[in-house]
């Protein structure tokens, strides 16, 4: 707890702001999850009410991992601000949109039966571009400035945003396959090819928290850096290859449940290392004191 607080004191009023909305955000997929469960609603299908539920969830999640992460990188301020302050109102349009359609009983992509339902689906196209334009220009900014101290936390960094970019590309495809579908005639066609590409949309969307979490917890462990880095590489390969493996999965049209067993033992071995690395982090601890000299080392670097 003491560390979550630290880090809302020592955020910026951006990162502050994300974080803020991103806990809203979140709040709201929760709120929708026991509305699906007491109502007893479908978790399946373009009209369901899974959709608000996974928009607010996952939405909430990565905003807040972005505003934390890119919080390391040596960025000018203004910069970085217009940059989380356009991915924190894309975030939000696409959460508030896709529910609104959730409460409407209507699809929320690729439904073009009225100018509203026109106007709603575009809007979430274009604020998918947004998305992937900011991260794309903090992912530039972490490739080519010199980002934290610690190489094992720069790296963490980087692949995380890297990683978030194929998710966010992955989304766009998504995209423009179900409107060239929609439109020429086929609704239902535009959902099942784009849906195929869920399981890497979902994967790859939070390595930015996951790669980022791991670094930033082996900062407050015994071990040199030189050890931390190695525990980081892993963890990135691990995820590369979990990404990877899924991608290839997706593209084919094979479901990650349903995948040969060589391929299904690979994704789970790979799953289970970045497990094995956050558990692993966990092992080597130290008081409270490394984190509070660290903490304070960094607001004084403000």
């Amino acid at each position: 707890m003491n560390a979550l607080t630290r880090i809302w004191q020592d955020g910026r009023r951006a990162e502050r702001v994300a974080y803020a909305v991103g806990a809203a955000l979140f709040l709201s997929g929760v709120l929708h999850t026991i509305v699906l469960v007491t109502t007893g609603g479908s978790w399946l299908g373009p009209l369901s009410m899974r959709k608000a539920v996974t928009f607010g969830l996952s939405f909430g999640l990565t905003l807040a991992s972005v505003a934390w992460a890119t919080s390391f990188l040596t960025v000018r301020p203004s910069w970085r601000s217009a940059l989380l302050g356009a991915f924190t109102a894309a975030s939000v349009a696409e959460v508030v949109l896709v529910s609104l359609q959730s409460w409407r009983g209507v699809p929320s992509h690729f439904n073009f039966e009225t100018p509203f339902d026109n106007a709603v689906s575009m809007t979430l196209a274009a604020g998918g571009g947004v998305l992937i334009l900011t991260v794309i220009g903090f992912t530039a900014a972490a490739l080519v400035e010199p980002g934290p101290e610690a190489p094992s936390l720069r790296l963490a960094v980087r692949a995380g945003l890297v990683v978030l970019l194929v998710a966010l590309a992955t989304g766009a495809v998504m995209i423009a396959r179900g409107v060239v579908a929609a439109r020429g005639g086929d609704p239902q066609l535009a959902y099942t090819t784009a849906g195929a590409l869920k399981p890497l949309h979902a994967v790859a969307m939070h390595a930015i928290l996951v790669l980022p979490a791991l670094a930033w917890l082996l900062r407050f462990t015994r071990w040199p850096e030189a050890h931390r880095m190695r525990v980081v590489v892993i963890a990135v390969v691990a995820d590369a290859v979990l990404t990877a493996v899924i991608g290839v999965e997706s593209f084919t049209g094979v479901s990650p449940l349903a995948a040969p067993l060589p391929v299904l033992a690979l994704s789970a071995l790979a799953a289970a290392v970045l497990a094995g690395t956050g558990a692993y982090a966990l092992t080597g601890g130290e008081p409270t004191a490394r984190f509070a000299r660290i903490s304070d080392g960094k607001a004084r670097g403000r």
